[in-house]
């Protein structure tokens, strides 16, 4: 047994520094040709923000994915793979997960299926069923679970986080993803972030998280999309005064079919 500790040791270090720099080996490598492809020259976009644009992409075998453009890592391809690094490590029920990347003329991010689209597509298109209660009352709850382990139980918080109906995406269940995570800066400076962040910076963070979980919660209850940065939706609410009556802020669509209390305390 003690002949073969060394033996052992080379061989976990040999892993260690596998993963911790050049190509990822436990994360697919994807053709930047085939996603070019798949996503029609990066024309089918779900969604565009400050953090970069992600788009739809159909595979040759049938599988929908999200690709995301990551923007803002000038450092080298060595950055972006300790991202994609820490990206994959990342695991919830409520974080789309990353499937893969590719490197070419755009550093790209291949995320895990999303087959019924996004949250916004479903409150805009009239053509859709509307979503039941119990489901809009899913998402909301998935949403603050998959904030709750980034924040305080996903390690360091070194992750960039956005929330909108545009980037929560919905499985083939209707189980909520958020799409739109990321690293703030380049990973050699942010890793030290817990030490050289002030306690104003990350309430402030946590701050802008919750406003932005508050305008999704209230889109899913009054069935009403946000469409210039928030404002226009909580102008909306404000002006009609129907928080002084919160059932007529219910989406018309629901009728009489969702629970006062659950509505309440949500």
């Amino acid at each position: 047994m003690d002949r073969l500790t060394p033996k052992i040791r080379h061989l976990l270090l040999a892993w260690l520094h596998r993963t911790r720099s050049g190509p990822i080996s436990f994360i697919r490598q994807f053709s930047y040709k085939d996603i070019k492809k798949a996503t029609d020259d990066f024309h089918r976009i779900i969604y565009s923000n400050s953090h970069g644009s992600a788009y739809r992409a159909r595979f040759k075998d049938g599988n929908i994915a999200l690709v995301k453009e990551v923007t803002g890592l000038s450092e080298g391809k060595e950055i972006f793979y300790k991202e994609v690094q820490l990206l994959g490590r990342l695991h919830h029920r409520h974080l789309l997960a990353l499937k893969g990347f590719s490197t070419g003329d755009k550093r790209l991010l291949v995320f895990d299926n999303i087959e019924n689209g996004s949250l916004k597509e479903h409150l805009n298109d009239p053509l859709r069923t509307p979503l039941n209660w119990k489901t809009r009352l899913q998402i909301a709850v998935g949403v603050t679970a998959a904030l709750e382990y980034l924040l305080f139980f996903g390690g360091p918080p070194v992750y960039r986080v956005s929330i909108s109906s545009s980037n929560i995406m919905l499985d083939e269940n209707f189980i909520a993803k958020i799409s739109d995570v990321s690293l703030k800066s380049s990973v050699g400076t942010y890793m030290k972030m817990p030490s050289s962040c002030s306690k104003e910076c990350m309430d402030q963070e946590c701050g802008n998280l919750i406003f932005q979980l508050g305008v999704v919660i209230l889109e899913l209850i009054t069935g009403q999309s946000s469409k210039q940065e928030d404002s226009d939706l909580i102008q909306w609410d404000q002006g009609s005064r129907l928080s002084n009556s919160i059932h007529k802020m219910i989406d018309p669509d629901l009728g009489n079919n969702y629970d006062s209390r659950e509505l309440r305390k949500l």
